[in-house]
């Protein structure tokens, strides 16, 4: 018998207790069992969670159905977009980022979810979405799956201006060092390169929003973009981001992952996702005011 989502949230509660010891202890083999555990979990938790959603006990579908044809032109129909706030703003946002793969800003957050998903997200309404979560999590701690967290500067280990990131991420991941943003950007190049293969592969038909967002991308990274093709190659795109990658990696990943060993020294948990706090937040909960 399937776990109940739960279940499976008291599971990955336990799993996180468990890695931060195995951080901790600088133990690598560990930590890497439980990581792994922990997305074989949280991908449980997902399905479980959908299958509770529908009423016949059947999985929300993962990508929008095809356009079915008009009665009188025989052209395909755009799919009606259902009444907004049928998800949860922080459950979009999660599957935005999860699709992009590295911080994003709100405004790329709403324009990737509405080039694949089937409802818009409307990007002012993540102005308070961090504060939020950052509350839920003083308050409960690891309770939840994942959080919609920070991501942090490499020199001071403060939240990076508009930047949303996710909690299972590793810290590294959500270092901003002096080469992140460009590096970032390539990851977001392929992260959507690879969801247009997806669509491409299972049959579905991959929506104007898409291409258009892979257009944009493509024109900036070099080799990404032939002029003459109708659309952007996902292919080419992943190649070409991948090679530019190359170029930055060796150094972002040494500032990121310096940054992250300060981070884990100096910071609490809850510091470790949110940032820590900036002088000027500090000097005023030293004094109760602002000197």
């Amino acid at each position: 018998m399937a776990a109940s989502p739960e279940e499976l949230e008291q599971r990955l509660s336990h799993l996180r207790t468990e890695l931060r010891g195995a951080v901790r202890a600088r133990d690598k083999a560990e930590t890497a069992r439980i990581r792994r555990a922990l997305r074989e979990a949280e991908a449980a938790w997902e399905h479980a969670l959908e299958t509770e959603a529908e009423p016949d006990g059947a999985a929300l579908p993962a990508e929008p159905p095809a356009p079915q044809a008009s009665a009188t032109t025989g052209a395909p129909r755009r799919t009606e977009r259902p009444a907004h706030g049928s998800i949860p703003i922080r459950e979009q946002v999660h599957q935005a980022l999860t699709l992009l793969g590295a911080p994003a800003a709100p405004k790329l957050i709403s324009s990737t979810y509405e080039a694949f998903f089937t409802e818009s997200l409307v990007a002012t309404k993540l102005a308070s979405l961090r504060r939020d979560e950052e509350r839920s999590f003083k308050a409960q701690g690891y309770a939840r799956p994942y959080y919609i967290c920070a991501a942090l500067t490499h020199d001071r280990l403060v939240p990076a201006r508009g930047l949303l990131a996710l909690s299972t991420w590793p810290v590294e991941r959500r270092i901003i060092g002096p080469l992140s943003p460009r590096a970032d950007f390539l990851t977001h190049a392929v992260g959507t390169a690879e969801q247009i293969q997806r669509l491409t592969t299972a049959g579905h038909p991959t929506p104007d929003a898409a291409w258009r967002l892979l257009r944009r991308f493509a024109l900036t990274i070099p080799g990404a973009y032939d002029a003459a093709a109708p659309e952007p190659d996902p292919a080419r795109v992943i190649a070409a981001a991948h090679a530019e990658a190359a170029v930055h990696q060796q150094e972002d990943d040494q500032q990121r992952q310096a940054a992250a060993q300060r981070a884990r020294t100096q910071l609490v948990d809850v510091q470790q996702l949110f940032g820590a706090a900036p002088m000027r937040d500090a000097l005023r909960d030293a004094s109760g005011t602002l000197s």
